[in-house]
C-alpha cells in the first residue's frame, strides 16, 4: 500500500463526508440565520425558538434525503471493503 493509495482513500472519504453533511448543515444554517434575524428584530431571546425549527428541519431533510445519504455511505463502504485485497496484495 503506497502513500498515494492512502491519500486517494482519504480524499474519497472526505468527499463522502462533505456530501453527507451538506444536506444537513445548509438548511440549519439558513433557518438559524432567519431565526436570528427574527430574534434580533423582536428582541426575543428564547433559546428554544432557535433550537426547535433547526430540529424540525433536520428531521425533514432526513426524511427526504435519508435514503440517498444511506445509499452513498453504503456504496462507499462496500467499495472500500471490496478493495481491501487489492490494497493489501
Amino acid at each position: 500500500m503506497t502513500s498515494e493509495t492512502i491519500l486517494t482513500i482519504g480524499q474519497k472519504m472526505l468527499e463522502v463526508v462533505v456530501l453527507l453533511s451538506i444536506p444537513l448543515l445548509l438548511p440549519t444554517l439558513i433557518i438559524g440565520l432567519l431565526v436570528g434575524m427574527f430574534q434580533a428584530a423582536t428582541q426575543i431571546n428564547e433559546m428554544t425558538l432557535s433550537f426547535i425549527p433547526k430540529l424540525v428541519a433536520i428531521v425533514v431533510v432526513l426524511v427526504f434525503f435519508g435514503p440517498w445519504l444511506l445509499n452513498l455511505l453504503v456504496d462507499f463502504s462496500r467499495e472500500l471493503i471490496l478493495s481491501i485485497p487489492e490494497y493489501i496484495g
